[in-house]
Parts: structure tokens; C-alpha cells; sequence
């Protein structure tokens, strides 16, 4: 995103408000999004659920090493991170919310594949290192693609992210299934819990990308509220799968 080098742009650039989704519409208050502000609550399930179960390790004497250890609670810390970002997002509404919505979740991206490719594929440094080039490279093609919208109020054509913005993720499904499917055919018991894990992720970018589609067909509570709150609920379940995947595996190897 540019930001204009005057204060008083950037400052307005920073604060101005983003209306994305069908719950808020243009409303600009706090709680225009109440459905999709709660439902953040299941990232910070899901990183409760993990830390507990890294503790109850930890109790029982079945730690990891200090390395590995911290790679699981970075992990579980970023998932927590995420939950608070989009709240934030789906509150404020501004550019700089939207940043500390985007942030953690590319962070979590790279950290996790890096961590597959090397604990999970037995990758070297080298390629792990030209794979997230390539996927960074892949996430940005993708987040960039526009598509031709609906007429704006003088008539002429508009653009806007393909598939609602949820174009982006492509690359990351993609490789949840690629990498699924290698540890299928290596026989290891993470494999099918990966492919799981990429059906759910699969289901949740569908919900993201149907929210405006649909606003007019989910009422609730005497407004629209869209579905992008499922693709909140839907995240938290894969992203605690992905991380008792990474758990359960230093389980295994000790």
C-alpha cells in the first residue's frame, strides 16, 4: 500500500475507513461487524486449545527440545496474534486495522510452511528458502488479480480483487495440498491430516468469497450479516489442526 509522504495524507491514508464485508456495509461504527468481530474468539480458542496441550507436555516430561519448543509457541502465538489483528479489523475498520489483520496471517504462512518443509519434508535450507520465495511470489501474482465489477454510480465499469479478495490464499491451499499429498505417498500418518485440514481451509475461502454474493439472503437480527464470520469459525478449526499436526508430530519423533 502507498503512502503519501506528506503527514497529513498518511495520517488520512492510515485512519480511512475500508468497508469490505456485508455486515458493515458503510456503516462506519465499532460494532457495525458484531457477528464477525465475536467470531474472532476462535483463533484464540484454537491457540488456547494448542497451549494447553504444549503445557500438558511439558508437565508429563514429554517436552520437545528448546529449538522445537519455540517454534510450537511461536506458532500458537502468532494464531492468538491473528484472532486480536482481525478483531481490530472488523472493528475499527481503517488501513492501518487491515494491516495488523494481514500482518500476522502472512506471518503465520511463512512460518508454517517453513517449519512443514523442513520438519515435516525434511528439506534443506536452500530449498526452503527458494519455496517461500516462490510462494511470496505466487501470494502476491494472485492478491493482485482484478476482476471487472459492478457499474459505480455514473455507470462506468469498476474493478475489484477476483473472488472478493480471496484469490490470495490460492497459493497457501494449494500448497496444503501438495504437501499433503507428498506425505501420503511417503506414509506418514500427517499427511491425511493435512489434506483434512486443506478440505476445511478450502470450505472457509468459499464462505469469504460468497459474503457480498449472498448479503442480501442472510438476514439475521435484522440485518445482513453475510459469511464471512464462518470463514473466521472455519480458520480457527484449521488452524488448530495445523498446529496439533506440528505438535503431535515432535509427539511422534521422540
Amino acid at each position: 500500500m502507498a503512502v503519501s509522504r506528506q503527514s497529513g495524507a498518511s495520517i488520512m491514508s492510515w485512519t480511512e475507513q475500508v468497508f469490505n464485508y456485508c455486515e458493515r456495509g458503510l456503516e462506519p461504527s465499532f460494532w457495525a461487524e458484531p457477528v464477525n468481530a465475536v467470531s474472532n474468539g476462535a483463533f484464540l480458542v484454537a491457540a488456547a486449545l494448542a497451549a494447553i496441550s504444549l503445557r500438558q507436555d511439558a508437565s508429563e516430561g514429554r517436552s520437545v527440545s528448546g529449538g522445537e519448543q519455540a517454534v510450537l509457541w511461536l506458532l500458537v502465538a502468532l494464531v492468538a496474534v491473528i484472532g486480536i489483528g482481525s478483531f481490530l479489523f472488523h472493528t475499527f475498520a481503517t488501513r492501518w486495522a487491515l494491516i495488523a489483520d494481514v500482518a500476522p496471517i502472512t506471518v503465520f504462512m511463512i512460518a508454517y510452511l517453513a517449519y512443514a518443509l523442513r520438519m515435516l519434508l525434511q528439506l534443506g535450507w536452500l530449498a526452503i528458502a527458494a519455496a517461500l520465495v516462490a510462494f511470496l511470489y505466487a501470494g502476491s501474482i494472485a492478491s493482485n488479480l482484478t476482476c471487472q465489477g459492478p457499474p459505480d454510480a455514473g455507470g462506468a465499469p469498476s474493478v475489484v480483487p477476483c473472488f472478493n479478495g480471496s484469490l490470495g490464499y490460492a497459493p497457501a491451499l494449494a500448497t496444503l495440498f501438495l504437501i499433503g499429498g507428498i506425505l501420503v505417498r511417503r506414509g506418514s500418518p500427517s499427511g491425511r491430516r493435512l489434506l483434512m485440514t486443506g478440505g476445511v481451509f478450502a470450505l472457509s475461502v468459499l464462505m469469504r468469497t460468497i459474503d457480498r454474493d449472498v448479503c442480501d439472503v442472510t438476514h439475521a437480527i435484522g440485518q445482513p450479516r453475510g459469511t464471512h464470520a464462518f470463514w473466521h469459525l472455519l480458520n480457527g478449526v484449521m488452524l488448530y489442526l495445523l498446529l496439533s499436526v506440528a505438535i503431535d508430530r515432535h509427539r511422534q519423533s521422540r
